[in-house]
């Protein structure tokens, strides 16, 4: 532990603050899930494609040039992003185009880039 760290030297507990911590906390499963989702978002390089896709739908063909990496590789992230419920697709003819699954999508990118740059 580091020196300056804050260390409770004295034990003073406030029940009410204990019930609204417990009663706030979301069950497991949705926790989670949520943890699944922001570990999806954390990797740099499916942060770009989503970020590529906030200009609308693209298929992975796109992606390969817009980022500069193999369609393989774009294909992969793409399975994490639709397994994690941040992409969506629709098939036209043998090509598949993604997008941004929702508005929330959309809305948690925009947060991130906000608070990256404070």
């Amino acid at each position: 532990m580091a020196k300056d760290e804050a260390v409770c030297t004295t034990v003073a507990l406030h029940p009410e603050a204990i019930e609204r911590a417990r009663a706030a906390l979301p069950d497991a499963e949705t926790v989670a899930r949520a943890s699944a989702l922001l570990k999806a978002l954390a990797d740099p390089t499916r942060m770009r494609i989503l970020l590529a896709m906030r200009q609308g739908e693209l298929c992975v063909c796109d992606l390969s040039q817009v980022l500069q990496m193999s369609q393989s590789a774009i294909s992969h992230q793409l399975r994490v992003l639709r397994d994690n419920r941040l992409v969506s697709w629709r098939r036209a003819g043998r090509q598949v185009f993604y997008k941004l699954a929702d508005q929330h999508v959309e809305e948690m990118l925009a947060d991130a880039l906000d608070h990256a740059s404070e």
